[in-house]
């Protein structure tokens, strides 16, 4: 069993107005300042590697269920507030020892990514914006006072991880290696307090295409019962805290016979999220021009990478950067508030092109129907399942993504 002793520090406005803010007490701003000292921050070339003796089998890739099987190594970085970053660690893939009082029990010191490596037909293997990923992470950090670290010797890490686990990724078309980058605090001590001692690891997941049998459209139950967020709070950020609270709602949801939520907020009942996904809905406008939009990162919304592709592969086409074949030329992208009575309305008025998800799993999900306020919202799909919108940008994202379409935003990693 891997040994993790990984501690001592000293111990709303309306939506429309909320202005994000880092907090600034002076105790946060205390703590924050030393874990950005000149302590020793993450180093690839200091690893050490360990290789597993047993290798397990590989699976049918027919058979992968999202996150059940793991690789054969992982990667482990200790963090202490007196000596900053230890040796990065890859090593075979084992539980963790824990002292039963560590922060990351008892105070949900915990933030996550994910992300995905892909494998072509010639066996080159490539990520999908690490830096995107890295740079949210210290993000998270930094809002539950977890310490930073450098990005890119994190990434150097993951692809030494990933080539050593490299054939996990099944030579199938549809399918990768889903990573997942973890930090938890690890002070074994009860107090509500920075972590004076944390753990940053990285296990990898062989997944399958997350509709094998073509796109499903969804439907969606508009949640006014609870609030996914606040301002002021922690929804922008990829914290374990914020997900956890989320699965009485998706229940609730399932009971309604609906698949999943759409988190609505305040009286208004603004668009935020769809479960854990970002929210998209195209408009049909009175003189033609089609209007994707999804709502602001005003401070409750996550910052998703796919949301961020979504819109830079939109903005590009309306620019003639790059030409998106079959979406059309009058486009107008927005990130705008949106209510569920704007949706409503011009779902009856028939305005309403279509409305979707965007995240790392599903990359792009289809709705066909939202339960709102006692009655169902229907939504048009093409034959498909997708959207006219949703579909061609769904195919340049995962050409870029598997490597067909070249872009800056594939990393090689062999």
């Amino acid at each position: 069993m891997l040994q993790t002793r990984l501690c001592s520090l000293p111990s709303g406005s309306a939506l429309r107005r909320y202005k994000p803010s880092v907090p600034n007490s002076s105790c946060y701003t205390r703590h924050y300042a030393r874990f950005n000292s000149t302590q020793a921050d993450i180093q690839a070339s200091r690893v050490q590697v360990e290789l597993s003796q047993t290798r397990k089998p590989r699976p049918d890739p027919a058979t992968l269920s999202f996150g059940k099987v793991f690789t054969d190594h992982m990667l482990t970085i200790p963090w202490k507030a007196s000596s900053g970053w230890g040796a990065p660690q890859i090593h075979p893939y084992r539980p963790f020892t824990l002292d039963p009082s560590v922060g990351v029990f008892h105070y949900a010191q915990c933030l996550f990514e994910g992300l995905k490596a892909y494998r072509d037909e010639t066996g080159k293997v490539t990520l999908f914006r690490p830096d995107m990923n890295m740079k949210r992470m210290n993000t998270s950090a930094q809002r539950i006072a977890l310490p930073a670290f450098n990005a890119d010797e994190v990434i150097e890490l993951m692809k030494q991880l990933i080539r050593l686990d490299k054939d996990w990724i099944p030579n199938v078309p549809g399918y990768s290696l889903y990573i997942r980058p973890t930090m938890i605090g690890c002070q074994p001590a009860i107090g509500i307090s920075p972590p004076g001692e944390a753990l940053l690891f990285v296990i990898c997941s062989p997944v399958g295409p997350y509709y094998p049998d073509g796109f499903k459209p969804v439907a969606l139950y508009g949640t006014t019962e609870y609030s996914r967020a606040a301002p002021g709070g922690i929804g922008a950020y990829k914290l374990g805290a914020n997900y956890a609270p989320g699965l009485v709602a998706q229940k609730e949801a399932a009971k309604k016979g609906y698949v999943q939520n759409l988190w609505l907020y305040g009286p208004e009942h603004y668009v935020t999220e769809v479960g854990t996904m970002n929210a998209f809905a195209v408009f049909k406008q009175p003189d033609g021009t089609i209007e994707i939009a999804t709502p602001p990162l005003d401070g409750m919304i996550l910052p998703g990478v796919t949301r961020d592709s979504v819109l830079n592969i939109a903005r590009d086409h309306v620019a003639g950067k790059y030409k998106v074949a079959d979406l059309p030329d009058k486009l107008v992208v927005s990130e705008r508030q949106m209510t569920m009575r704007e949706v409503k309305e011009a779902a009856q008025s028939g305005n309403l092109v279509e409305f979707f998800g965007t995240g790392t799993a599903a990359v792009i999900s289809p709705v066909d129907r939202i339960g709102y306020l006692g009655e169902d919202i229907h939504i048009p799909t093409g034959p498909d399942g997708m959207g006219p919108i949703s579909r061609p940008i769904w195919q340049q994202l995962v050409g870029i993504q598997t490597g067909t379409i070249e872009h800056p935003w594939s990393v090689v990693v062999m």
